[in-house]
C-alpha cells in the first residue's frame, strides 16, 4: 500500500502544476472520460469542461498536506487532503478539504472524481 500511496499523491500533485494544467494532452491522459467534479459553489462538470477551462486558466499555487489514501477496490483509490490555494492577485489564500477518486483504466491511473469543499484556515 505504501507504494500505491506515493503514486497517488504524486499524481494528485502533478495536477497541481501549471505545466500540467495547461496541457490538454496531459489532462486527457490523467482525467477519466466519466470524470465528475463538484466545485466549491456546488456546480457539477465533467471532463470536457476541464479540458476547455484548465489550459487557459491562470493556475493557482497549491500547497497540500494531511494526505490520506484509501483503497476502495482493486483498481480504485480515494485520496483526501487539505489544500491552500493562492490565485494571482488575491490578497488571501483559500482553504479547502479535498477528495479525489482514482481508477485504473487500461493500465493507467485516472482521476474519475474530485471535490473541494471550502473550510476555515488551518
Amino acid at each position: 500500500m505504501e507504494d500505491l500511496h506515493s503514486v497517488i499523491i504524486a499524481l494528485e500533485e502533478y495536477l497541481f502544476r501549471s505545466s500540467t494544467r495547461s496541457s490538454a494532452v496531459e489532462l486527457q491522459k490523467l482525467i477519466a472520460d466519466d470524470f465528475i467534479e463538484i466545485g466549491a459553489a456546488g456546480n457539477q462538470f465533467g471532463k470536457s469542461e476541464v479540458l476547455t477551462r484548465l489550459p487557459g486558466e491562470d493556475a493557482p499555487e497549491i500547497a497540500a498536506d494531511s494526505y490520506e489514501v484509501r483503497r476502495l477496490g482493486d483498481e480504485c483509490v480515494q485520496i483526501l487532503y487539505r489544500a491552500i490555494l493562492k490565485k494571482r492577485g488575491d490578497t488571501e489564500p483559500s482553504y479547502s478539504k479535498r477528495c479525489s477518486i482514482w481508477t485504473m483504466n487500461s493500465g493507467n491511473w485516472q482521476m474519475c472524481y474530485h471535490q473541494g469543499t471550502p473550510c476555515h484556515p488551518f
